[in-house]
């Protein structure tokens, strides 16, 4: 996928491929066990969403030469949230490595509600 060959940029070396799920494209940044609450934190959460934002406008910009090269008239929006978030691997007989919690339910609802063409974030 045009989207994945993204990812291998090492300025997106950070950002992780979680699953496709329908037409959604699940990435996160920063999935690193840490210390939560101080000040250092915030700023690596920061530069994550910054890392993560900078991700999404190069999808959209991907999008449209796919659109141009295809006559198609595909849309993207985005939804992020930024926080903690519960990571693990499920299944035993296909494992899937996935993460939960409300971050990431926040990060759906900002999609889901969105417009198109439009990054929406907390």
């Amino acid at each position: 996928c045009d989207f994945d060959q993204l990812l291998s940029k090492p300025k997106f070396s950070l950002v992780e491929k979680i699953k496709t799920i329908g037409s959604s494209y699940m990435v996160a940044a920063g999935l690193t066990p840490g210390v939560e609450g101080d000040r250092q934190e915030d700023s690596r959460e920061q530069h994550f969403a910054v890392i993560l934002v900078e991700f999404a406008l190069q999808l959209m910009l991907l999008l449209e030469q796919i659109n141009k090269e295809s006559f198609q008239v595909f849309a993207l929006r985005v939804g992020l949230s930024r926080g903690p978030v519960v990571a693990g691997v499920v299944g035993g007989g296909k494992p899937q490595y996935d993460i939960w919690g409300n971050t990431v339910n926040v990060a759906s609802r900002m999609e889901s509600t969105g417009e198109m063409g439009r990054i929406q974030s907390t």
